[in-house]
């Protein structure tokens, strides 16, 4: 008889984290013993007032921050015991980030951005082009890159800035308020490119938002309340 197949772990997972700020009594506790599991292709929201550790938690899951107790793990892999280098190749492969800011440099254009994006990323010329050029095409702005970002609209510019987080085809995303500083239907044009990369492409998606509506449109909503995360909805899948 077969061996009963091991079940797939999380794409991404945290398990107990707690995040501390200060010492003695000035710490200040961001999380305490919060734990998330994701699946693959699935497009999850983090609600909660401000402060409530949102953004802490999502910089710990791209590894950008380190939790004070808990453990992070990568399709199993535990982020504890990753070098600096290792956490940094993680990023550059297998992480897209998107940032509220949409953080695109002012003198260059949209496909310039992307592509500067990929140098950083260690991707040869070779495949720079190519790949800047696909990701601006699947976000609507095949006919917009050779813009600046001032010529651009809000949703454009965020637009640009997913193209960037998804040219070198990582399999998690993870996005900071990414609607904040769009109108609700520019907001709603963003999520669409969200679900589609899910659909098409089966990225994972964990965004952090204020907003009901886009919490809608997701497939699973967590809440963070005292520093701890409660899964609020989640649809099949």
């Amino acid at each position: 008889m077969k061996e009963a197949q091991q079940a797939k772990p999380p794409l991404i997972e945290a398990r107990n984290v707690t995040r501390v700020f200060g010492r003695g009594d000035h710490r200040v506790y961001a999380l305490r013993g919060a734990s998330l599991a994701v699946g693959e292709g699935r497009l999850v929201a983090l609600k909660g007032r401000s402060g409530s550790g949102k953004t802490t938690l999502l910089n710990i899951l791209a590894a950008l921050d380190t939790p004070t107790e808990g453990t992070v793990l990568y399709g199993g892999r535990d982020a504890g015991r990753m070098s600096e280098r290792e956490k940094n190749e993680l990023r550059r492969r297998e992480i897209g980030l998107i940032f509220q800011s949409f953080a695109l440099v002012p003198y260059m254009t949209a496909y310039e951005n992307v592509e500067f994006g990929l140098r950083i990323a260690g991707f040869p010329a070779s495949e720079r082009r190519k790949r800047a050029e696909e990701a601006l095409q699947f976000v609507g702005l095949s006919g917009r890159m050779h813009h600046m970002p001032q010529e651009l609209s809000g949703g454009e510019q965020q637009r640009t800035a997913i193209a960037r987080a998804i040219a070198h085809k990582p399999k998690l995303i993870l996005a900071d308020e990414p609607t904040a500083e769009l109108d609700s239907r520019m907001g709603r044009q963003v999520i669409g490119v969200f679900r589609e990369l899910v659909r098409s492409e089966g990225v994972t998606i964990v965004l952090t938002t204020h907003d009901p509506g886009i919490m809608e449109l997701v497939d699973d909503v967590y809440a963070l309340e005292d520093g701890q995360v409660e899964l609020e909805r989640s649809s099949a899948g």
